[in-house]
């Protein structure tokens, strides 16, 4: 039923603790994961008041990212996952939905709040924009 599921992690707590559902969706058909990182343009647009050092950063911080799935893809791959990562930079709610789309992900398996929980709480969480616009099922784990 789930074959394909995607993964947005932002490596927070409440992330990680999506990913023993992850897990277990295998007992229910799952094959392959699609393991997802968004790395805020808005964020990076604050950290970033140089625009020649735009590009460094934005390269640190993605090796950055790679370097923290490559734990999440070995855990995955111990219980007979297919595994791929995807890290982009954009709008985390866009961009999750983007990935769903273009992967054909059966389901999306994501926390319920973010690293930034003040600002989730003045424009809306990423999680919330998932939900409402996803064209698959989306499991949300609280903390």
């Amino acid at each position: 039923m789930f074959e394909k599921i995607l993964y947005p992690t932002d490596f927070s707590d409440v992330a990680m603790k999506a990913l023993p559902y992850v897990e277990h969706l295998r007992l229910a058909g799952c094959r392959e994961v699609v393991i997802l990182h968004v790395i805020d343009s808005r964020s990076l647009d604050l950290l970033c008041y140089d625009p020649a050092h735009y590009r460094s950063v934005e390269n640190d911080l993605e090796a950055l990212a790679r370097e923290n799935c490559s734990f999440i893809t070995k855990r995955l791959e111990k219980c007979g996952l297919t595994v791929r990562v995807d890290v982009r930079t954009g709008n985390p709610a866009s961009q999750i939905l983007k990935v769903q789309a273009r992967e054909h992900a059966d389901a999306i398996v994501i926390g319920s709040h973010g690293k930034s929980n003040l600002a989730e709480m003045i424009i809306g969480s990423v999680s919330e924009r998932v939900i409402r616009n996803a064209s698959c099922p989306v499991l949300v784990v609280k903390r």
